[in-house]
């Protein structure tokens, strides 16, 4: 069958297994889930599909705690835990991710600087090794390889269910505040100044240039504690077929771009959402990744220390905007500090999330901001990335040899695999 990451970049035929305890590893392998990552990671000749293991073993209603099997989507934990007074603590902005693709990729929201990312709330996870043995991990079990399996794109075993803690709410609506920003310099600012808010992320038009380069519209949001907890799923808008490669061009975008951050006239404004609205808003457009055309697109998702987040983000804005390329979707978001696990994402910064559509021009600006990303002492995040070099990735991750003998020592390497892994020299 012919599979791909979420923004089409690439295409192969693959093997399709599914899921069981007894699997077969006389090849290598690597587990998939709802392909929801953007790049390679989940993609190889050979892949374990985990969707159809997507129990519930146990819920803990009042505690919070959840114990579901690895498959399970995030919508799917939502529409169950939402009604009942309960959230997941980290959600990314999608919800139609399994548990064990948040695990893999350690996924981060809207709330990292207040809450850090998702395995600040997994308590602990079964592993199936090459083996075929089942291993409990958690922070003092197998500890070695919880904090590896974190953010390791699924090349330290196959995860087979998970322990989640959950937060408690009382409300599935957010009080969402609305900030105008004309420049960065302000929406910097306005970041600064809500850092206490919950949740903050920003849109930022990345055609804006000169006095006005990286005017954006910045939102944070607040669970209400009205007691609504009702869960009504919206219809959705379906994109049937790809789109002609040709309509979204700079003129598009740029005027797109125009329109939406016009649209918001008042300089601060408030409203009462709906979780989905303010977490998942394009989850409202079924396979909105087709209105890129066939060739696909790629996302560059980057990370920078918070000394060096605004000159670094001008520069890259600046450099965006005078090649005329432009990024249909631009995601500005605040970070809290690093954890321990060897690969997860975020660090103390900003990072900004860029969609560009697949061509050679695109993708030389890319490999030449990340360049520029990682002399700042930046990073890429794996789950977007589709092109980052071995040399760049070991740039990045610094602690990627800890995490290559973790992968040796337990014969990983050999086992499994993904084209992102075979990139990036793993």
């Amino acid at each position: 069958m012919k599979i791909s990451g979420w923004s089409l970049f690439s295409k192969i035929n693959s093997k399709k297994l599914i899921f069981n305890t007894e699997l077969s590893w006389n090849k290598s392998l690597i587990a998939k889930g709802n392909l929801r990552s953007y790049g390679d990671s989940a993609l190889a000749n050979i892949h374990v599909d985990m969707l159809d293991y997507d129990s519930f073993i146990s819920f803990d209603q009042r505690k919070g705690i959840l114990v579901a099997q690895s498959g399970v989507l995030l919508s799917d934990i939502i529409e169950v835990v939402a009604p009942k007074g309960w959230f997941p603590y980290v959600v990314p902005g999608t919800k139609y991710i399994t548990l064990g693709g948040a695990i893999a990729a350690d996924i981060h929201g809207k709330n990292h600087h207040k809450e850090g990312c998702f395995s600040s709330f997994v308590e602990s996870f079964t592993l199936v090794l090459p083996n075929n043995k089942e291993i409990i991990c958690s922070s003092s079990e197998n500890n070695e390889l919880f904090y590896a399996t974190f953010g390791g794109m699924g090349l330290t075993g196959v995860i087979k269910d998970a322990t989640l803690r959950l937060k408690k709410i009382n409300s599935t609506y957010i009080n969402q505040k609305t900030y105008k920003a004309m420049n960065l310099k302000e929406a910097f600012e306005v970041f600064e100044k809500v850092s206490k808010s919950s949740y903050s992320v920003a849109w930022i038009d990345c055609y804006s240039h000169g006095r006005e380069i990286g005017r954006s519209i910045i939102m944070t949001g607040e669970f209400l504690d009205d007691g609504q907890l009702d869960f009504i799923p919206k219809k959705k808008i379906n994109i049937p077929f790809h789109f002609p490669s040709f309509i979204m061009n700079p003129i598009f975008i740029k005027i797109f771009n125009l329109l939406y951050f016009n649209k918001h006239i008042t300089k601060v404004s408030q409203k009462k959402v709906d979780f989905d609205s303010f977490f998942f808003p394009l989850d409202s457009i079924n396979n909105w990744n087709r209105i890129y055309g066939k060739k696909g697109f790629f996302q560059f998702q980057f990370i920078l220390p918070k000394s060096k987040s605004f000159n670094g983000m001008k520069k890259i804005l600046s450099s965006i905007s005078e090649a005329k390329t432009g990024s249909f979707l631009a995601v500005l978001k605040l970070y809290g500090k690093s954890n321990q696990n060897l690969l997860s994402f975020p660090m103390e910064g900003y990072s900004l999330a860029l969609d560009f559509k697949k061509s050679k021009k695109n993708i030389e600006l890319v490999n030449n901001l990340t360049d520029y990303v990682i002399s700042l002492g930046g990073r890429v995040y794996l789950a977007k990335d589709s092109l980052l070099t071995e040399d760049q990735f070991n740039k990045c991750y610094k602690k990627s040899k800890l995490f290559r003998d973790i992968r040796s020592q337990f014969g990983f390497n050999k086992h499994l695999n993904s084209n992102q892994s075979i990139r990036l020299g793993l």
